[in-house]
Parts: C-alpha cells; sequence; structure tokens
C-alpha cells in the first residue's frame, strides 16, 4: 500500500475544516478567514469561492443526498449564522441567525433536519434555513454534536456532561453526567458506542442502550482526535505521540491493551475510511501515516507535509485522502495498493 500525490490546492489561510460530497465528485475546504474552496475529484480544478462568513468561517456538513437529489452545503461561522449553499451555482440559498455566538458545530440527522450548536444554543433547521425546534439553553457551551447514525439522536456535550436529544419529537432521551471538558464525540457505526475525548485526559465510552459506560485513561494530553472502523469494532484516539487503537468487540476496551501506533510528534488527527479497514494518522511534524488496526508497524505509505495537518478526510471510495494544513495547503493524496 502507498500513497501517492493526485493534487494540491491552497487557501490563503488556515484549512479549518474539510468535506466530501457525498458523491465524492467535490472537496469543500474553508478557511478560517471566511471563503468555502471547491476542488474538482479529477484534477483539482478549483470552482467558484463560495463567500462563506464575515470573520470566518468554522465548520462545513453537507447534506446526505440520493443519486439524482442536487447537491446543498452547509456552513457554520463566526458571524452566528448557518448558511447553505447551491455548491453547483456557486450560490447562497439560506441562511438561519442563531445570535452573537459563533456557530462551530452542524451535523445532518436526515437528509432535511440539520442541528446546529453556538455557544450555549442548539437547534434544529430544515434545508431552508428555517428553524424547526430551538432547544433549552446548555449549562454550558456545547463543546461537540454527533448525530446518531442509525438516525434516531444526536448527542450533545458541554462541560459536565452528555446530552442524547430525539432527532424527530426533540425530547431528551437521556443524559449522561461527566464532570470535566469534553473535546470530541463520536457514535461507533453500529450506534452501539457514544465515545468522549477529555480534557482530563482521558477517553470515555458509554453504551446508552444498556446504561454502560467505560473509561480509559492515562494519555499524555486532552483527546481530541477520534475514529472508529467502519465495523465498530476499532477505535482510534489521539492525546499524545501515539495512536492508540482499541478493540470495542464484546464487552468493550476496558482491561485490554491498546495497540499503541507510534510518531515522533504529537497526533493531530485520525481518520479511517468508510467502507475498508485502513486507518490514517497525522502528527504535527507533518508526517501522515497508513496503518492497519491490527498490526503495530506503519505500511509503507508514510508521506511528510510542509506543515501539520488541521484535517484528515477520505472520499466516500475510500481511495483518495484529503488533507488540509495549518498554512492553507489543500493535498489529496491516492491510495494504492
Amino acid at each position: 500500500m502507498q500513497l501517492t500525490k493526485h493534487w494540491a490546492g491552497a487557501l490563503d489561510d488556515y484549512v479549518i475544516d474539510l468535506a466530501w460530497s457525498p458523491r465524492g465528485d467535490l472537496l469543500a475546504a474553508a478557511s478560517a478567514s471566511g471563503p468555502v474552496a471547491l476542488f474538482a475529484r479529477s484534477d483539482g480544478a478549483r470552482q467558484p469561492d463560495l463567500a462563506g462568513h464575515a470573520g470566518g468561517t468554522n465548520c462545513l456538513a453537507w447534506k446526505p443526498q440520493g443519486e439524482s437529489s442536487p447537491s446543498l452545503l452547509a456552513s457554520g461561522g463566526q458571524d452566528g449564522e448557518v448558511k447553505f449553499w447551491d455548491p453547483g451555482a456557486g450560490q447562497h440559498v439560506a441562511s438561519a441567525e442563531l445570535g452573537s455566538a459563533w456557530v462551530e458545530h452542524l451535523g445532518w440527522t436526515s437528509a432535511t433536519m440539520l442541528f446546529a450548536a453556538a455557544g450555549k444554543t442548539l437547534v434544529a433547521l430544515r434545508a431552508d434555513g428555517t428553524v424547526v425546534h430551538t432547544f433549552k439553553p446548555a449549562p454550558k457551551t456545547i463543546s461537540a454534536l454527533a448525530p446518531q447514525p442509525a438516525g434516531g439522536c444526536v448527542a450533545v456535550s458541554y462541560f459536565g456532561g452528555v446530552c442524547l436529544w430525539d432527532a424527530d419529537d426533540f425530547l431528551l432521551q437521556k443524559e449522561f453526567a461527566y464532570a470535566n471538558g469534553i473535546q470530541a464525540l463520536v457514535w461507533s457505526p453500529d450506534s452501539r458506542w457514544l465515545v468522549s475525548g477529555n480534557q482530563d485526559p482521558s477517553v470515555h465510552l458509554w453504551i446508552p442502550a444498556e446504561d454502560a459506560e467505560l473509561q480509559m485513561s492515562g494519555y499524555e494530553g486532552k483527546v481530541k482526535e477520534l475514529s472508529f472502523d467502519h465495523g465498530s469494532r476499532w477505535l482510534a484516539t489521539g492525546g499524545g505521540k501515539d495512536c492508540c487503537v482499541w478493540d470495542c468487540a464484546g464487552a468493550g476496551p476496558e482491561g485490554r491493551d491498546p495497540n499503541m501506533l507510534p510518531h515522533d510528534a504529537k497526533i493531530c488527527a485520525v481518520s479511517f475510511q468508510h467502507r475498508h479497514g485502513l486507518l490514517a494518522t497525522a502528527a504535527v511534524d507533518g508526517v501522515v501515516q497508513l496503518w492497519s488496526p491490527e498490526r503495530k508497524q506503519p505500511l509503507r505509505a508514510t508521506v511528510k507535509m510542509p506543515s501539520a495537518a488541521t484535517k484528515l478526510a477520505w472520499s466516500p471510495d475510500d481511495t483518495l485522502l484529503a488533507i488540509g494544513s495549518e498554512k492553507g495547503m489543500v493535498y489529496v493524496l491516492k491510495s494504492e495498493a
């Protein structure tokens, strides 16, 4: 297995978010200064930029779609707005104002419903920008948002805990206390596990259907990097110079030793493929590596980037790995046997 350069593009600022369209024909890259760049999959040809947000764009989320439905991209920014874009036409089609706080988290629970968080505010929006429901304010600033893959609820974290809100009737399903800061949330693809990466530093796991929870501590620093493999068995976490890969089969990872995938510098991003078994990891020294989760040695696919990665994103068919960087570069690498 090896990684080869497919194409590269440049933004005018730090790449704050990166997302492939559902069909994989476009890559959207948000600049911290505001604009959103669109690149063609085949050769990196740059489409007309989307204006993004005054003061900066923070997050991107493509609407789930079928083969025949049009593309729609949602973005959140420092202007307190969620904006909806038609990438094909390069046009802004709708907006929703959430207030004065920055919009930092977006997540579609279906092709018709988008959840957005700004400060302590959580709202459910339709794709035309209509506010369907505004939730009671969170106790503290919302730090992460994760729609359940099965579609039943959305998980929202803040300092002190996690709420599971029903995605259809917007009622509170469950609330889990956690007496520290939460940096990131991820569901396993089978919706069994909900995992938080924490400031304390640790990784906490809940099984909401069983009201069970586990915790793994001993990390070097706060854990912001989380990714599950497509089979829901392997959980990759950052939090230091080693990427820890936990086996979540059966009763879960408690009492098991993780596979430690070593780097020479702190991990800054991790990403499993969508339907295959490779894990990509990136460290702040610019090194990006591919791994098989059962092995403790990297595959031959190791590349060195000029600056640290901010985001890793596999294309929907798992053949291309997009990398956003601190210096505004976007690299797309091809994974080849």
